[in-house]
């Protein structure tokens, strides 16, 4: 074989050698499968979750792959939430922190069984980074496989996406459809498996694990239903022993380079703002330095020029697909792209890219006409902290936005108010006490942005947060604003009709406060109790670091 496999470190003069040996026969293996690499299959499949229920087949097929091209694969599950099945409850809390727990999970099942080399598998929010971060840290030969996006509904003559629901919510609370109605569109909203089929945190991510090189070409822009998306699978299972053969790691791919390469291509497909949580958790895996500065940079150098929903709601991801998916958009930008850098096929990005093209440049433009001359995320800052917006989903008369502040404590007070029409035209919502520690867990206000949308209130409206959104969400809304409330940062102390500054093109969110009213303010507050005092959600408000560090657990 040439390479030592970590499968094998045990020699027959130690008992120990016996008792791994047993227990793999206990299970089928055979003398022949013993001297085989052992690969990993780490496998996000559930029954919870749509972007997960169908990787069973997805693994057997990595596990058919793997087997024919001379290893034994065994697979083992790894947890998974998503936003979406968490949305409107308790649970929504714990989606963010399950980040690390996948990344732990999956770094102790592929170390306590010294795996040469593993397959990970997921498709959403959390997950996906989860995996990447698990991928750094054990820095084995591997594939990252993503489980492709959801197909759109239909309704009447209109594509559907998970975030179509809150339209017609809204239509039935002002008595345009009926509950049974309602009733009838939820069956058509989300046709089956997969991610939802827009630009959200899962489909950002999808795309930032194909940019970095961990995923195969193709991988990201395929639909859950395709059956091509298990050819892939098995194709994964081969190529992922020639990484081991060739002694290719993940840390080889996951190069500077490579991790710029991967921010520029989520800047111009302007993904999720998620994504500023997400980069700067996996640099801290990679110890590379990576602040939001840096993202803002290379947003502003980097044009957008492909944009689905929410930024544009002509588009859906079976048009990205149509277009040519993620190579195409790289080959587009191939000018801005290191393409030296190794990927998982086992050859260079320049390589990959020598068969892409683009097949609508309506949807994928070239980088001489793009959609926008930078990046679909935009950094703020000013004194009220640094926060972050989708300026791509903004709609260009709420690029600057100047109005009085309407407090609200949590999002549930933030929407009753919305649905009872208690809010007025030119206010700035402010939602505090969500960020990780005050949370905890840093919840999505997606439903307060949907509301504000569906609404038509997205022209008159802006809402501010410490807390997050989701990549689904549209509209003149900042989030991730740290210092968080519950740091004693100076959202902690907006009172009702102070004004806020938001200014989109000028990177500003502020309040026309002085630095000493802020003091002065500060000076008489005094940290809320705890929401939560035992369990998990304890320990990662005790431990977790700011929004703007990618709130990783320390």
């Amino acid at each position: 074989m040439g390479i030592k496999l970590r499968s094998k470190g045990l020699t027959p003069e130690v008992p120990q050698y016996y008792m791994r040996r047993v227990f793999l026969k206990s299970m089928g293996a055979t003398d022949e499968d013993l001297e085989k690499p052992l690969i990993a299959i780490a496998n996000t499949w559930n029954e919870i979750l749509p972007g997960s229920v169908h990787l069973d087949r997805i693994a057997a097929a990595v596990k058919r792959g793997v087997r024919e091209a001379g290893g034994l694969a065994t697979i083992f599950n790894v947890l998974a939430p998503c936003d979406g099945q968490g949305s409107g409850n308790e649970g929504f809390k714990y989606v963010l922190p399950s980040r690390d727990l996948i990344a732990a999970s999956v770094e102790m099942m592929v170390e306590h069984a010294s795996y040469d080399a593993a397959v990970m598998i997921g498709t959403c929010d959390k997950i996906v980074p989860g995996l990447i971060m698990a991928a750094a840290r054990c820095n084995l030969p591997t594939v990252v496989f993503t489980g492709g996006y959801m197909p759109s509904g239909h309704y009447k003559g209109e594509r559907l996406d998970c975030s179509s629901m809150g339209k017609y919510f809204v239509m039935y609370r002002q008595g345009k459809i009926g509950k049974e109605e309602l009733r009838e569109i939820e069956g058509y909203v989300c046709p089956g498996p997969g991610a939802c089929c827009l630009m959200g945190t899962a489909n950002s991510m999808c795309i930032a694990a194909e940019a970095f090189g961990l995923s195969l070409p193709g991988n990201s822009a395929l639909c859950a239903t395709d059956p091509a998306l298990e050819k892939l699978a098995e194709e994964a299972g081969r190529k992922v022993m020639e990484l081991l053969w060739k002694e290719i790691k993940a840390r080889d791919i996951m190069t500077p380079a490579a991790f710029t390469n991967a921010v520029k291509v989520c800047c111009a497909t302007s993904g999720s703002t998620n994504l500023t949580l997400h980069f700067p958790a996996i640099a801290h895996e990679l110890d590379y330095p990576f602040t939001l500065d840096d993202f803002e940079d290379i947003s502003r150098q980097t044009p957008s020029i492909m944009e689905i929903k929410p930024s544009d709601p002509k588009y859906l991801m079976e048009d990205f697909e149509r277009a040519g998916g993620l190579q195409a958009v790289m080959k587009s930008m191939e000018g801005l792209l290191d393409g030296n850098v190794m990927t998982a096929s086992g050859t260079s990005l320049a390589d990959n890219l020598k068969t892409a093209e683009v097949r609508d440049t309506e949807v994928i433009r070239p980088l001489s006409d793009p959609k926008g001359p930078n990046g679909g995320i935009a950094v703020l800052k000013g004194n009220l902290g640094t926060a972050v917006v989708k300026q791509t989903a903004v709609r260009p008369e709420m690029q600057q936005h100047r109005g009085p502040a309407r407090i609200f404590e949590q999002e549930e007070d933030c929407i009753d108010a919305l649905l009872a029409g208690k809010v007025k035209a030119g206010e700035v919502l402010v939602i505090r006490y969500e960020g990780p520690k005050g949370g905890p867990g840093m919840r999505e206000m997606i439903m307060a942005t949907w509301m504000l949308v569906d609404l038509g209130l997205d022209t008159s409206i802006a809402i501010l947060t410490d807390g997050r959104f989701s990549g689904t969400s549209g509209g003149p809304c900042v989030g991730h604003l740290v210092p968080e409330a519950a740091s004693g940062g100076p959202i902690a102390v907006l009172r009702d009709g102070d004004i806020i500054d938001i200014d989109i093109p000028a990177r500003r969110v502020s309040v026309e406060l002085t630095d000493d009213q802020i003091a002065e303010r500060l000076a008489s507050w005094k940290p809320p109790a705890p929401k939560v005092t035992k369990g998990y959600l304890a320990h990662f408000a005790k431990y977790v670091t700011s929004a703007d560090k990618g709130a990783y657990l320390e």
